[in-house]
């Protein structure tokens, strides 16, 4: 149903740039996985940051920059490195060349490297750039100081490129920010405005050589203070300089930029449009037309539609991830009848001119697209519509099949959401947020490592987040963002995130440079401990999950206790204690250490309730949830004895279970934590029984889901990674394949096929790909494992370990 994306990705290519002060990690593809090479990064720049001489640099603005570059032959290489406040798309002699920059904060500045040489000529070449910054209108993930731009050659022979005054800017008032329209359906929405283009007013031929109009003028410094004589040349994280962009090189490949359909005709007002946008179609003078276009699965894309003629008319695109009812309710994400399209639009104006086009400056969201035409006087064609698919290029090595056909689907759907919410930095969604939040981005990293084993993304939210920490100790709750937001059980998760790179990849010394600020989370959580081991009640939003009873989750006593944030801190501790053993220091795990065993005395006395047999939300004992629960089997609060009926008190029903446990009901846990359920049941050794909690995604895709939602019901996002876990858990909990120790220097494969009769997985690893089939039968199990040169490790079946050494594993087990 969902093929895997295939997505070019760069290869290994390693250009040593000037001497340095910190080094940069660049890609080598050609190796086992994606792994990280150092080389120097910049230690001086000559480039001058510059900008429009008179316009204003804090208000949205769109800009043209132009730089003509003169060749007697064309060299081997010629390196560029390019930023921009906010944002830049780079063309040299009228062809695309690329994006960026990486989003970042102000004291880690990305720039981006491209080659220009494949795309230059001998003679006059021209270098041109669109920037453009929207000011308060911009998405919330976007920080900015001021209206910017910077290119500089690597080297002296590339110097000629070099930003400065040499440079030619126009202002372009053809291209800014859309207001959303209040058409409903908003909630919360971060993700930035729209564009809207008028034609009449937009420099068609800004890139073209020599073609300069009295509309350009000479580049400015973009530091119009003039501090000292040579202010706003650029300046590398950690130099000195009275510039507010601290640079730093961009460790991702450059994100995806492939060609793909816009979408098929599903509805139109418009006589003969259905064969669109493959052929043009003309829509007459004094009309007003609707095409509906449907791509049948969910994308994130450059929509780019042509037109001619048409003066005065108007086009409104409008995206939506799945179409609405009268009652503004979603259904049957297949079902169009007389649904409509409702959120962000992008508007255009056109001036009658002939072969136009309008590409959005950001990517869109969305699986529905409609294009509403309302002309004047003159009729208007639409020529073509395409969309160039973009997200970060993974290079994906796993493989999952089985018995069950229901299962490829929902690892695939599951991937293909992971992959919309994975750009230059992970995403909780696509079309709303686009933030970079840690609860979800845990889960995200995971699916990355078991997918494609490449930690260049997962290492960038961790350095992220880590830069995020305000003096009071904690990281924001997601990041980059120019709104800060505090979720305080998310920088305990952050602590989980950190965990997991140091069980799933062998770099220690990465794990190592983060670990310190691990120690002032800990340190704040530390301080709202109280005698009694539990956590007072927190400031900002102690926010676990999205569930019924939100305004009382998790709930406190009249001490402002909570049971379940003190759980959440307890995972943590027993997290950085493993860490601080290993790789940081005796005296702060033996910190950790008494905190836990503080923690974990709390939580038995005040919140295990004799009565019910379960774990409470708070000392109160009023309010039980299955979160409380499975936390306390997963972390060993409760006793190993009674871990597997607390089990089946979470989730009996779920699993089969015929009789009345009875007790309180559990608030139940969202898509979102049931990765922690997961969990929960491998720990408890109930992992044979996962497969049973998967109905809630056996219903999404009889619903036509193409993408996994973010909470149940009327879901507000259609595009959740943190619903995709089962993509991991399949790996992972089903086929079994996980670390067998840290660094995943040794592997143990556990499977738990439940009522599966046949499995086949690939799993990625370092030294190579990790295969496993299973065949079930009434001898028993029939499995082959294959583990790459140099991979030892143990198969645990029915509680029997079996060693597995390099190459293939045979092994007929009871």
């Amino acid at each position: 149903m969902f093929p895997v994306r295939p997505i070019s990705v760069k290869t290994c290519s390693i250009v040593l740039f000037a001497l340095a002060i910190a080094t940069v990690s660049l890609l080598c593809e050609n190796s086992a996985l994606a792994q990280e090479t150092t080389v120097p990064a910049r230690l001086e720049w000559k480039a001058q940051w510059i900008s429009h001489p008179t316009a204003p640099l804090r208000e949205p603005i769109t800009l043209h920059f132009k730089k003509s570059l003169e060749l007697k032959a064309v060299p081997t290489h010629f390196i560029v490195h390019v930023s921009a406040d906010n944002r830049f798309v780079l063309y040299l002699n009228g062809q695309r060349v690329g994006d960026g920059p990486a989003r970042g904060d102000l004291a880690h500045w990305r720039y981006e490297t491209f080659d220009l040489a494949p795309m230059l000529k001998s003679g006059a070449n021209t270098l041109a750039a669109t920037v453009w910054n929207y000011g308060i209108y911009g998405p919330v993930a976007q920080i900015s100081e001021r209206t910017a731009f910077l290119v500089e050659g690597n080297s002296a022979n590339e110097s000629g490129v070099n930003t400065n005054s040499s440079w030619m800017v126009e202002k372009e008032m053809g291209q800014g920010p859309l207001a959303r329209k209040p058409n409903g359906g908003w909630d919360y929405y971060a993700s930035g405005w729209g564009d809207t283009l008028r034609a009449s007013s937009y420099d068609w031929n800004w890139t073209d050589d020599g073609t300069i109009g009295s509309h350009w003028v000479h580049a400015g410094p973009a530091l119009r203070e003039n501090i000292f004589p040579n202010s706003g040349i650029a300046a590398s994280h950690g130099v000195t300089a009275d510039v507010p962009w601290a640079l730093i090189p961009d460790t991702l490949p450059h994100m995806a930029y492939q060609e793909e359909d816009a979408g098929h005709v599903v509805r139109t007002t418009l006589t003969d449009a259905m064969n669109f946008p493959k052929q043009p179609i003309t829509v007459a003078a004094h009309s007003q037309v609707h095409i509906l276009l449907d791509r049948s699965e969910e994308t994130t894309a450059y929509p780019k539609l042509a037109f001619s003629g048409g003066n005065r008319s108007h086009i409104t695109l409008t995206y939506a991830e799945a179409l609405y009812d009268e009652k503004h309710h979603k259904g049957n994400r297949n079902e169009v009848g007389n649904r409509q399209a409702s959120g962000i639009t992008d508007e255009i104006y056109p001036d009658g001119g002939s072969h136009r086009f309008f590409e959005s400056l950001w990517w869109r969201t969305w699986r529905y697209l409609d294009i509403e035409v309302e002309t004047q006087d003159d009729p208007l064609t639409l020529d073509g519509m395409e969309a160039h698919f973009t997200a970060y290029p993974f290079k994906v090595a796993a493989q999952f099949t089985s018995s069950d056909p229901e299962l490829q689907k929902i690892w695939e759907i599951g991937w293909h959401t992971a992959q919309l919410d994975a750009h230059e930095t992970y995403m909780d969604c696509p079309y709303y947020e686009q933030l970079q939040y840690a609860g979800d981005t845990r889960i995200q990293a995971m699916i990355t490592y078991a997918m494609t084993g490449d930690d260049r993304l997962p290492r960038q939210a961790l350095r992220a987040l880590n830069d995020s920490r305000i003096p009071e100790g904690i990281t924001a709750s997601r990041y980059p963002s120019q709104l800060p937001q505090y979720i305080p059980p998310f920088s305990l998760l952050w602590i989980g995130m950190l965990h997991d790179n140091y069980m799933y990849r062998p770099d220690k010394e990465f794990v190592k440079e983060i670990l310190p600020g691990t120690r002032t989370v800990l340190e704040w959580f530390a301080s709202y401990q109280h005698k009694d081991g539990l956590l007072g009640k927190l400031p900002w939003w102690s926010f676990i999950d999205w569930v019924d009873k939100q305004d009382n989750f998790p709930s406190y006593d009249a001490n402002g206790e909570s049971c379940l944030t003190t759980l959440q801190y307890i995972g943590a501790l027993e997290d950085a204690i493993d860490l601080e053993t290993n790789l940081g220091g005796p005296e702060y795990a033996g910190i950790d250490r008494s905190r836990l065993a503080l923690a974990k005395r709390g939580i038995q006395g005040q919140c295990f309730d004799p009565k019910t047999h379960l774990y409470a939300d708070s000392p109160t004992k009023d309010l039980f949830s299955q979160h409380a629960n499975m936390l306390a089997v997963l972390y060993d609060v409760a006793p190993r004895k009674d871990q597997t009926e607390l089990m089946h008190r979470v989730i009996g029903k779920e699993i089969g279970d015929t009789g009345d446990a009875g007790g309180p009901s559990l608030i139940q846990a969202s898509y979102y934590f049931r990765y922690y359920l997961a969990r929960a049941l491998d720990h408890v050794g109930m992992a044979d029984d996962y497969l049973k909690t998967l109905g809630s995604w056996r219903g999404f895709l009889k619903m036509g889901f193409t993408t996994w939602p973010e909470t149940p019901g009327d879901t507000r996002s259609d595009a959740h990674a943190w619903t995709s876990h089962p993509t991991y858990d399949l790996l992972t909990l089903v086929a079994g394949i996980s670390p067998g120790s840290p660094g995943f220097q040794t592997v143990r494969i556990a499977p738990h096929l439940g009522d599966l009769t046949q499995l086949e997985a690939s799993f990625p690893h370092d030294s190579g790909l990790i295969h496993v089939k299973y065949a079930v039968g009434t001898s028993g199990l029939n499995a082959t494992v294959d583990l790459p040169s140099g991979l030892n490790g143990v198969f645990v079946w029915k509680s029997k370990e079996t060693r597995l050494h390099p190459g293939a594993n045979s092994l007929t087990l009871k």
